[in-house]
């Protein structure tokens, strides 16, 4: 019976924020509870990080034990997932060398993901190729763990899909040796894509417009008093709008009911809160006070335990060696597969000329 394998990371650009939460890391912390899954490989993504910050590696080192911390702060335990460093699994960028040569470059121009990434940077022109092919190196990251299922974001489904090409071609050039991965999307729409406080499109950490897991309270308070609401309800008594409001967005992805008996006795359910700001009546502080109620009873644990394990550094490290010793281990037996479906594993046997 064919193993049920999860592959998932970030990279290591700065510390991890709410958008992360709830798209994907309270999605991985419940997948590790389940049972379902044989194995679980979380990557701190280092050398694609660098693929945009080739001049300044000592931002992807510095957020390096960062992002572990915030791993840990959610509650993703080592015991049950491997935690490991990209760039410290070099069977990796070897995988990405051979599958480099199952893609064409107009291929990868048409990715939507590249496409917008490229733009967002400002890149134009100047295309690090590195930045350009990490598509491919992403596919070698799924297939080196015969990742199963891969969770992730919406925006992210066109690089899923030309991992998915990747498979194809290679098995059908060199015969059946990678595992095709599955896509699993957040089931709560509004964690597909969180806004940013702004409400931009999408939450940045180059734009500013993020609530990060580690701020303090004051923090929190500060930029979800600032949020951006909506502009035509401009007295308590205007009939007001919740689509493309970012405050009615982030209680769809983080509002409980029983919250509401908490903190906002006077509503049931988030349904009556909308339907009395859609009506009038109902003023934007109020609401963002109950937010501001919401996320710090969310992310009150979680920055707690960050404190916790920001006094047990080594032990981080330690955990970050261990979980790369276990992922290094799996993708050389990938790369092993690969060399001899590609008749490349010169000295495994006789060498015939």
């Amino acid at each position: 019976m064919k193993k049920k394998i999860i592959l998932t990371g970030d990279r290591p650009t700065g510390r991890l924020h709410v958008g992360h939460y709830v798209g994907s890391l309270k999605e991985r912390v419940r997948l590790q509870n389940s049972g379902e899954f044989d194995e679980i490989y979380i990557m701190i993504a280092d050398a694609q990080a660098l693929t945009d910050n080739a001049e300044h590696p000592e931002k992807v080192r510095q957020n390096i034990i960062q992002v572990a911390l915030d791993y840990l702060a959610c509650g993703l335990d080592p015991e049950k997932v491997h935690i490991f460093i990209q760039s410290m699994v070099p069977e990796l960028t070897e995988l990405t060398f051979y599958y480099m040569n199952l893609v064409t470059v107009s291929r990868v121009q048409r990715n939507p993901t590249v496409k917008a990434e490229i733009q967002q940077r400002n890149f134009e022109a100047s295309i690090p190729v590195g930045f350009f092919c990490y598509p491919i190196s992403q596919a070698s990251d799924i297939t080196a763990f015969k990742a199963t299922v891969v969770p992730v974001g919406e925006d992210q489904m066109p690089m899923l899909e030309q991992c998915r090409e990747i498979v194809d071609k290679f098995n059908s050039v060199y015969g059946e040796t990678l595992i095709k991965p599955e896509i699993m999307l957040p089931s709560n729409k509004a964690c597909l894509r969180l806004p940013g406080i702004d409400g931009k499109a999408k939450m940045s950490k180059s734009l500013g417009n993020c609530i990060y897991l580690s701020d303090t309270p004051e923090d929190i308070k500060k930029k979800v008093m600032s949020m951006y609401t909506d502009p035509t309800h401009i007295k308590v008594s205007d009939p007001g709008h919740v689509e493309g409001n970012a405050v009615f967005t982030y209680l769809d992805a983080f509002c409980k009911d029983e919250y509401f008996a908490e903190f906002l006795p006077e509503y049931a359910n988030l349904d009556e809160l909308k339907a009395h700001y859609e009506r009038g009546g109902l003023g934007d502080v109020k609401i963002k006070k109950f937010l501001l109620n919401v996320l710090l009873a969310e992310l009150g644990p979680i920055r707690e335990r960050r404190q916790m394990w920001e006094q047990r550094i080594p032990d981080v490290l330690n955990i970050l060696k261990e979980g790369t010793k276990v992922a290094q281990a799996k993708a050389a037996e990938t790369l092993h597969d690969v060399r001899s479906a590609m008749k490349i594993n010169y000295f495994d046997g006789d060498l015939i000329l």
